[in-house]
């Protein structure tokens, strides 16, 4: 087991990178104990999940980073309001006990964006997630740019709407194997129809690091818009071959990118709140 207080952090920021892959090659490995804080890197996670999902879509992703001896909390959104969504997720923020990475998938790309403006939060990781302005009608933004197919699906009820079945399945989950899709169909919690008219009072990404992953083939958020957010933020970029659902079909891939977040602000020559290099590649067939 890697002794972490023992090592530079140049060492810690390779060994993050390269142990939720030894973690990873074998099915039947057991996750290792969680790692202890490091001087000056960070041990903490925090994971916020978006509208149509709750906290266990990111169960792939969590095994992964603890295996890799992380820190993870996976946020409960209520789905209720903006408001009410950074507030669980600052409360979760709170918890931490020291240096933080906040991800948001999806709509909690907006969550993560005021919410992230917390001192213990030294970078922030986007996946296929919106990613507002301060102030800004996303609603307007994203008219811009193609309308997604999940859009609709929606149906609506009691001042709360979800996906049907078909567009679940197909459109928000399209390449994730049916008995799965189906499972995370079955928990998917219900959204306030004022849900995204809620806006941010302040950006985050604009003060602080940021990563991005695009799904190639998403059918919920428009790919070209993502695109967008990702170089208006100046983040590093990869984009995975995958629907929206990345946090399920490329948990390595996601779990990287956090890992690479992670890693960067242990690494000496990066400066916290400084924007990393915007770089692209491409994963997933």
């Amino acid at each position: 087991m890697l002794n972490w207080r023992a090592l530079p952090k140049i060492t810690v920021a390779a060994g993050l990178a390269t142990a939720v892959l030894s973690a990873c090659s074998s099915a039947s490995a057991s996750p290792a104990p969680t790692a202890q804080p490091v001087a000056g890197g960070v041990h903490n996670v925090v994971l916020v999940h978006g509208a149509y999902a709750d906290g266990s879509s990111w169960s792939d992703v969590i095994e992964r980073l603890q295996a890799a001896g992380m820190h993870v909390t996976s946020v409960q959104n209520p789905l209720t309001s903006l408001t009410d969504d950074v507030a669980a997720t600052r409360r979760a923020l709170a918890q931490q006990d020291g240096p933080t990475i906040l991800v948001g998938h999806s709509y909690a790309g907006v969550v993560i964006s005021q919410a992230g403006d917390a001192p213990n939060v030294v970078g922030l990781v986007y996946i296929a997630a919106r990613a507002p302005d301060a102030g800004e009608d996303y609603t307007a933004l994203a008219a811009r740019f193609p309308t997604p197919p999940a859009n609709a699906g929606l149906v609506k009820s009691g001042g709360f709407e979800q996906l049907s079945e078909d567009a679940f399945l197909t459109d928000f989950a399209g390449d994730v194997p049916r008995r799965r899709a189906l499972a995370l169909y079955a928990a998917q919690g219900p959204v306030s129809t004022s849900l995204f008219s809620g806006r941010t009072s302040v950006a985050a990404w604009r003060n602080k690091p940021t990563w991005y992953a695009i799904s190639t083939q998403d059918k919920t958020a428009s790919p070209e818009l993502e695109r967008f957010v990702a170089n208006r933020m100046n983040a590093t970029t990869v984009e995975l071959n995958t629907s929206h659902l990345s946090i399920v079909t490329q948990p390595d891939a996601v779990t990287k990118l956090i890992l690479d977040a992670a890693a960067a602000y242990a690494a000496p020559h990066t400066a916290p709140g400084t924007p990393g290099p915007s770089t692209t590649s491409v994963a997933g067939d």
